[in-house]
């Protein structure tokens, strides 16, 4: 029992007592209800925080995180129907599209698929969160019951729009035809062909570095070595392709790519400072003549930090060449590695003409 699921198991045990609070009348017991409501809704947020800054995340806590989550808000929610203070039809709305995406998520997991919490999921949670502090104050103090309807209206057209929002992006789910790598088996045994498993973007990648004797190397953080493997997968690829650093962690890009502290600290992982000075080192430590590297959060949490998970950076270096392109991806963990993977590899595809000039040139 670490920390993060003893906060979350303190959620679990503050329910009755914050039920028992808000439904027996005693002096300021309202007051009351709404400093327990406050303080055990910040817990949902420090658990997760703790569990992954400091690596505790563990299965009882994958359990145990989103069940104390639904089972507080509903709580609150029969309490506050009970006490007559919000119509039955709201609790309804609001856990019936809890109860939507939990399956929804349940039968992408049983896809071997993640679906991550988009911002405006977020944003629900605090819309909901703020309109029931409001709407339990509101009883001693009258004068917050119109802010206390507005608030919880606003959180009534979130919770409606992101649940959709939800359905939408994740239809495939549902729908059965989520897009998925097969590979083929030869009928005669033996491993798959060439044609079999190499991608399309690798194969051109590789077809405009050979013929233009160039080489190139990678700088891997989210995608964690995906780009290589789409690359090597093409038999010949080592005429061009020298190698990769999968730096996941801060400390290796400041040790092995050569990332300044500085930069980390003041722009974060995620950012074009440091995609660039991520190719720039693996060009510089594998000399090759190109670099592409790529920095994001794929999901299915942020990682602590306040940027949107799908968030991405892919850099590329060469002979008087550096760039870098912002990409916002809203797939889950796994669509948002393969579509930084392919963008990596197109992004290389583009400017191999540029440094075929730069090299015609003399430029190096």
């Amino acid at each position: 029992m670490n920390l993060p699921n003893a906060l979350t198991v303190s959620r679990l045990i503050a329910i009755p007592v914050l039920m028992a609070v808000m439904l027996v009348p005693f002096p300021s017991h309202d007051l009351v209800a709404a400093g327990i409501f406050a303080v055990f809704s910040v817990t949902d947020t420090l658990d997760g925080q703790i569990a992954r800054r400091y690596g505790l995340v563990t299965e009882l806590g994958k359990f145990l995180d989103p069940l104390a989550d639904k089972l507080f808000v509903l709580a609150v929610l029969v309490a506050l129907v009970q006490e007559g203070l919000i119509p039955a039809w709201v609790a309804i709305v609001i856990f019936g599209r809890e109860l939507l995406i939990t399956i929804l998520r349940s039968v992408a997991v049983g896809q071997g698929r993640m679906i991550s919490a988009s911002s405006l999921g977020k944003a629900k949670t605090l819309a909901q969160v703020t309109a029931i502090l409001l709407i339990i104050l509101g009883r001693p103090y009258p004068f917050l019951e119109p802010y206390a309807n507005a608030v919880l209206a606003v959180a009534l057209v979130v919770t409606i729009y992101s649940g959709f929002d939800y359905l939408w992006k994740f239809r495939h789910v549902l729908l059965g035809n989520a897009p998925r790598q097969v590979v083929v088996l030869p009928v005669g045994g033996g491993g798959p062909t060439a044609s079999d498993v190499v991608h399309p973007l690798a194969r051109e990648l590789g077809d405009k570095l050979a013929a233009a004797g160039l080489t190139i190397s990678l700088a891997e953080s989210c995608t964690g070595g995906l780009v290589a493997k789409l690359m090597t997968d093409l038999p010949g690829s080592s005429a061009y392709f020298r190698g990769g650093i999968v730096a996941y962690s801060n400390e290796v890009k400041r040790s092995q790519l050569g990332v300044a502290a500085a930069l980390l600290t003041e722009h974060g992982a995620v950012s074009s400072e440091v995609a660039l000075a991520m190719a720039e080192g693996a060009r510089n430590s594998l000399g090759t003549d190109l670099a592409l590297s790529v920095t994001g959060i794929s999901g299915p949490e942020a990682d602590g930090t306040d940027k949107p998970v799908g968030l991405t950076f892919i850099g590329v270096v060469g002979p008087g060449l550096g760039r870098v392109v912002e990409h916002h991806w809203d797939g889950d963990r796994w669509d948002n590695r393969r579509s930084s993977a392919e963008a990596a590899l197109q992004l290389a595809i583009t400017v191999i003409p540029e440094i075929v000039v730069d090299r015609r040139t003399g430029v190096r």
